[in-house]
């Protein structure tokens, strides 16, 4: 199977000398010495590997610290981008809920199921150098390639509309009108694509992504029992209560919160998109987990700063945003309450940005249409135009009053683990596909793993069914 951005890993390692540009205004196309056809974001491309090759060559301390510094950006941007509002909402009812026990250890563990499935989407896009929806595109023929394209943008516009709810409410607490917030988030988002280069907008998201961990300095307001925290780490409780709809729904909430669909496609396309080779697969493992470990402590931090709701027996069931701050106002002071509001807003808008441009990544490699963040808006048109019509449509909605923001935060977590196990059943299909994979297919230890993972989402899933349809064996299954 020929790879189409061949010519950009060339490219990377040894830079082409000489390319005459057809058209210097459009820069739809150009011709090496080669005659090999070269695109506008191959050259963009080319030119940020040639820095990786000669930050490579040099030794000592320093030129490590630049290489590794060029080459992080997909994984933490995944998993911060996954931290968005509907999951840390999840996290606040959670904490409110059920407070500092079994849920603790049962998050980390999700992000340990995430650091698996992520793994092999760093393999996957260093291997292939293709997005996730054109190699399913390639190997399982047009009509998987367009279901798993449209299932994508479904889910992904489901949980745009959580992410301009999220948007909406935490900039509600400082008075901002829902209208004023919706555009306003809408035009941060457009500006964010005018660098037309991949690398600059991944630096400009990263910068935003870390004020996830604003959950941080409220936890610590809450004044947390560390030692009960830590015993909750290791030694892991019972499900308080046992297995009743409300916990089966949080259960599914806390996983969908960490591991969804949207996160195989956005992080294989941004690999692609900024040109990661088989030489940086060790770096790209290691985003992740840094990626999971940030993403992790912010998660953590969000429920110990609402278990005083918990502790203080206060019921949070329909809480929105500001609602979860001003309830939050006695324990953590103004400035806590305010410093929540805005990491839900936060959340909000760093995955807003990022799951539109999963959609608009998936859209452009099925349609085959130009597909990357280094394209001038004339030539990546369709690519721009899915992105911020899906994320406007979504904004749209979400200025129709009277929306139970946790309820439908839930469901749309609920939603994305039931989609997971098809997602992984691809992703698992394509990983140990050696004519693709070569030697980098999937080791034993992997898919054992990968395998796990998907037990545990079908068993939740199955678990959900079985509260919807027969609560009462579900009863029947947890006092047992």
């Amino acid at each position: 199977m020929k790879d189409r951005n061949t010519t950009s890993e060339r490219g990377g390692e040894n830079p082409p000398r000489s390319i005459a540009l057809r058209d210097p205004e459009s820069n739809n196309r150009v011709s090496s010495a080669g005659g090999v056809v070269i695109t506008h974001e191959d050259i963009d491309r080319a030119h940020d590997r040639e820095q990786v090759s000669a930050t490579r060559a040099r030794r000592g301390f320093r030129p490590r610290l630049r290489l590794f510094w060029l080459l992080i950006g997909p994984g933490i941007l995944v998993m911060l981008g996954e931290n968005d509002g509907p999951s840390m909402l999840s996290y606040a009812a959670t904490g409110a809920r059920f407070g500092v026990g079994f849920f603790v250890p049962f998050v980390v563990l999700t992000f340990l199921m995430a650091c698996v499935v992520q793994e092999m989407t760093v393999r996957l896009g260093a291997a292939t150098h293709r997005g996730h929806a054109e190699l399913i595109f390639d190997r399982f023929g047009p009509f998987w390639g367009w279901f798993s394209m449209i299932d994508l943008m479904v889910g992904n516009f489901l949980t745009l509309v959580t992410e301009f709810i999220a948007i909406r409410a935490g900039l509600g607490f400082f008075g901002v009108r829902p209208a004023v917030a919706v555009l306003g988030a809408l035009l941060v988002l457009s500006v964010a694509l005018m660098t037309h280069r991949y690398w600059t907008w991944e630096r400009i998201i990263l910068g935003a992504a870390i004020f996830n961990l604003v959950f941080v300095p409220v936890a610590l307001l809450a004044h947390p029992h560390w030692h009960e925290v830590a015993h909750s780490l290791l030694t892991w409780k019972p499900l308080p209560g046992g297995l009743t709809q409300e916990t089966v729904l949080i259960l599914l909430a806390d996983i969908g919160a960490t591991v969804t669909p949207w996160m195989l496609f956005f992080q294989q396309s941004a690999i692609a998109d900024k040109g990661l080779t088989t030489h940086d697969i060790r770096i790209g493992r290691i985003d992740t987990v840094l990626g999971a470990a940030l993403a992790t402590v912010a998660a953590l931090a969000t429920m110990l700063a609402t278990a005083p709701l918990f502790v203080h027996h206060m019921a949070a069931a329909n809480f929105e945003a500001a609602e979860f701050a001003q309830a939050l106002q006695p324990f953590v002071g103004h400035w806590g309450a305010a410093l929540f509001a805005l990491g839900i807003f936060e959340a909000g808008m760093v995955a807003a940005i990022t799951i539109s441009t999963s959609s608009a990544y998936a859209f452009g490699e099925v349609a085959r249409r130009p597909h990357s963040l280094n394209l001038p808006f004339k030539q990546g048109k369709a690519f721009y135009l899915v992105l911020l019509i899906e994320a406007a449509a979504a904004g749209g909605l979400v200025l129709i009053p009277g929306i139970p923001l946790v309820y439908i935060v839930l469901l749309v977590n609920v939603i994305a683990v039931l989609a997971m196990p098809p997602a992984l059943l691809f992703l698992y299909m394509l990983v140990n596909d050696r004519e693709i994979m070569g030697d980098l297919v999937s080791p034993l230890w992997a898919n054992v793993l990968a395998l796990g993972v998907v037990i545990i989402l079908v068993g939740a899933g199955l678990l959900f069914g079985i509260s919807v349809i027969a609560p009462n064996a579900l009863a029947m299954i947890g006092a047992k």
